[in-house]
């Protein structure tokens, strides 16, 4: 991955995450959390959230997002809110409408709709 300034590296090791959605799981409805969390699976609906999120690389993810850093390598088809980054890798795509202090889009990456570069809270 690229060195982003002020940014640490995500972690990408599924160890290093409190909670895993794995890869033959459907999820409908939201998810809240405060720690670090992962998707390989699919999910429907919105997510809110005070910590990391990892979309995996064969993760479908059709919600509307809003957490402190994203990471996107799997599809998100939704707005997506990062109050501090959102990463979208080569293997990522995000169709929807990204807000967030720093995008990082990795030569590659899939991107449809509008982006909004803030300041951090």
């Amino acid at each position: 991955m690229y060195d982003i300034k002020d940014s640490r590296a995500f972690d990408t090791d599924e160890d290093d995450y409190d909670t895993v959605m794995a890869s033959d799981l459907t999820f409908f409805g939201t998810i809240r959390f405060t720690k670090p969390f992962m998707i390989k699976g699919k999910m429907s609906g919105t997510i809110e959230a005070a910590s990391d999120l990892l979309i995996d690389t064969d993760a479908i993810v059709n919600a509307d997002i809003s957490t402190d850093r994203v990471l996107v390598r799997g599809k998100v088809t939704g707005n997506v809110t990062g109050r501090q980054l959102v990463y979208v890798t080569s293997t990522g795509s995000v169709k929807g409408d990204i807000t967030s202090a720093q995008v990082v889009l990795e030569p590659g990456s899939m991107f449809t709709g509008k982006c909004t570069m803030s300041q951090s809270e």
